[in-house]
């Protein structure tokens, strides 16, 4: 079946707590553990797996708790066309779906890269990057393909359907709403099947089915769908 890409502008944000680990709890643990220490180890750390394993989450989760903390981060991706100079004032520099970058940003990427981690001040920085295959794949300039290599090295599984489905069903009974096989069928037929992605459209069913004072059935997805 074609799948359907839900906007979901007003979902919360993702987070270290909301992510699901299942497979991926060693990355979880030691970013929770890094986040939450504010005498970080100055070694990279990389993640990498296939799309829908959880790698944005993960590192926007790790912005967001940072920059509650009141840490200066510096943020690319592939989306960032023209990337800034290096910033001192930046504690982090988080790198997000490196195998897409061009020639433009793998130079701001190394730049970023040697600045945060040989530091003029002699205040070294963190690193945290992702992409979808481990560095020694990367078809990236060597020196940034190399640096990328050189820390922690986490792959990140995406949960199968099993673990989506119990997921899903404990995240429902969380809110006190039940969801029939035959939606949860329809969800996962129908919708990205990422978790991240399901558990917001669950959110967004849950207020629809209040507004409406309907129970989450097939019909209700449609005309929320046609709503929007």
């Amino acid at each position: 079946m074609k799948q359907i890409a839900l906007d979901i502008g007003l979902a919360p944000g993702p987070t270290l707590k909301n992510f699901f680990a299942g497979p991926n709890l060693a990355a979880l643990q030691h970013l929770q553990l890094w986040v939450g220490n504010d005498k970080r180890s100055p070694v990279p750390t990389y993640v990498w797996g296939e799309g829908g394993s959880g790698k944005t989450h993960l590192l926007r989760a790790a912005q967001a708790s940072l920059r509650d903390q009141g840490c200066p981060v510096g943020w690319m991706d592939a989306t960032v066309a023209e990337p800034t100079a290096f910033n001192d004032a930046w504690r982090v520099v988080i790198l997000d779906d490196v195998h897409l970058y061009t020639a433009v940003q793998q130079h701001a990427a190394f730049n970023w890269f040697v600045n945060a981690t040989t530091p003029s001040d002699g205040q070294q920085r963190w690193v945290l990057a992702a992409g979808n295959v481990p560095p020694s794949d990367l078809a990236l300039r060597e020196d940034l393909r190399t640096r990328l290599g050189w820390g922690h090295i986490f792959q990140l599984q995406v949960l199968s359907e099993t673990e989506r489905r119990a997921v899903l069903r404990q995240q429902a009974d969380d809110r006190g709403v039940f969801l029939s096989d035959e939606v949860m069928d329809f969800m996962l037929n129908r919708f990205s099947r990422d978790l991240s992605s399901l558990i917001q459209l669950l959110d967004q069913l849950d207020g629809y089915a209040l507004q409406t004072q309907r129970a989450i059935t097939i019909p209700l997805i449609k005309a929320m769908l046609e709503a929007m």
